[in-house]
């Protein structure tokens, strides 16, 4: 991977967010002080998880969350990006803990930006149902209305192209569901939620709200057809069937007739417009026909009746986890996005990005985020408006179906002492951002 790693970072625009990444369920712990999730059941569940491992503990942020707040503050970052646990929010004290989290960050001078779904439904919903999605709006309005007078800006849904693929399609996330095609209701359900928990948000005042989508670039095995077929048809599923009814108000050609209601009255709801537009970015995929046999790739099995196939892409490093590390995907996936929304595109925000390696002294973390700052950069240079950016993650964190065995975090997690150690990763972030700030206020004085 090429970098100018010994090289500044070059000067992001003043007043650019900048910020990290963690959810509830992977670091809050605590489990019997909420009602169970959807992970709760599924990780009870023996051989669900790699390690068969609970998030019952995690990180234990529910009570150690002063801790990872100073963390915050010394890193440097003036945002942090945290998921509401709807589940705790259900017990009686719930929003206590959130009041608190977000008092706190307030006091340190670090932006709250929570994010309302982070994939742990309560046990006794079901994104198949349709008033999932008005049970889901009730709840928004409880937690803006709790922390309306110190949040402003708001993350709807994470990631429903993954929840809805890895949980209901292919079963290897919660509930466990093996749907198939047959999954797309849960799809059209988030995204109404999606819908309507911006108008509950700005029924509360909120005039700062966005959700945070995964996407990638999607390459072709080759220039035949059958291979090309097959990309357009997963670029259909993981980014346009989650991007187009948010930004153009309509499914792509041929999906809208398998979603269930109204769907074109659902739409106007899905498509309230947006402050900005957040980005999941990892890495791209590249796509080719079906090869008639199951394979498993970056940890997840993909059944051999799917429509397309899943290859490696060569010729670049690969985390512990198996995925490329490829930044000039970041700059391609934004101006392609530029290129097919044009001014329906809002500010764009990247919600995540970061990558799984073992270690305290985490180089290869330190050259994949340098790497991939500079790829965001470049997209800016082309025209894309990017207003912030959140490293994936804080902390080591409970990895949903891979257990503890992948660490993503700048902060290293021993799990059974529960001890924070900065990485090496933490330090050059933290430099990252002083530098930022000095070079804004010298050269804008």
């Amino acid at each position: 991977m090429a970098t100018d790693a010994g090289n500044p970072i070059p000067r992001f625009p003043a007043g650019f967010l900048w910020g990290v990444s963690t959810s509830a369920h992977q670091i809050e712990g605590a489990a019997d002080e909420r009602e169970p999730s959807v992970w709760d059941a599924f990780t009870a569940e023996p051989g669900r998880v790699k390690d068969d491992s609970t998030a019952a503990v995690a990180c234990d942020h529910y009570h150690r969350h002063r801790e990872d707040v100073a963390l915050l503050a010394g890193l440097g970052v003036n945002a942090y990006r945290f998921s509401v646990s709807w589940p705790r929010v259900r017990s009686d004290k719930g929003l206590d803990f959130y009041d608190r989290l977000v008092d706190d960050l307030c006091a340190a001078g670090v932006r709250p930006v929570p994010t309302l779904f982070h994939w742990d439904l309560p046990t006794d919903l079901d994104w198949l149902e349709r008033d999932t999605a008005a049970r889901f709006a009730d709840y928004v309005s409880l937690v803006a209305g709790r922390l309306g007078d110190r949040v402003t800006k708001w993350i709807t849904l994470n990631e429903p192209a993954e929840h809805t693929l890895l949980g209901h399609a292919l079963g290897v996330h919660a509930p466990g569901r093996q749907l198939l095609f047959d999954a797309l209701p849960t799809a059209h359900h988030q995204l109404l939620a999606h819908g309507l928990a911006v108008r509950a948000l700005r029924a509360s005042g909120a005039t700062d709200v966005g959700i945070a989508n995964s996407h990638g670039p999607t390459w072709a095995a080759s220039t035949e057809a059958p291979d090309v077929e097959a990309a357009e048809l997963y670029d259909l599923l993981l980014n346009r069937l989650f991007a187009d009814p948010l930004l153009l108000g309509r499914y792509p050609d041929g999906i809208g007739e398998l979603m269930p209601g109204d769907v074109e009255a659902d739409l106007k709801v899905i498509a309230e417009p947006l402050d900005w537009y957040g980005v999941n970015y990892y890495a791209p995929t590249r796509v080719g026909a079906p090869q008639g046999t199951e394979i498993e790739f970056g940890g997840v099995r993909m059944p051999a009746e799917l429509p397309f196939s899943v290859r490696e892409i060569e010729g670049h490093p690969v985390t512990d986890f198996g995925w490329p590390v490829v930044p000039e995907g970041l700059t391609e996936l934004l101006t392609t996005f530029r290129d097919r929304y044009g001014d329906r595109l809002p500010p764009v925000v990247i919600t995540e990005n970061g990558c799984s390696y073992p270690g305290v002294d985490d180089r290869d973390r330190i050259t994949y985020l340098d790497g991939h700052l500079r790829a965001l950069y470049r997209a800016m240079e082309a025209g894309v408006d990017v207003r912030g950016y959140f490293v994936w993650s804080l902390l080591d964190n409970f990895e949903w179906a891979e257990g503890y065995a992948r660490r993503f975090g700048l902060v290293h997690v021993d799990f059974q002492t529960l001890e924070r150690t900065p990485k090496a990763s933490y330090a050059w972030f933290r430099d990252v951002l002083h530098a930022q700030t000095r070079r804004n206020t010298t050269e804008d004085s």
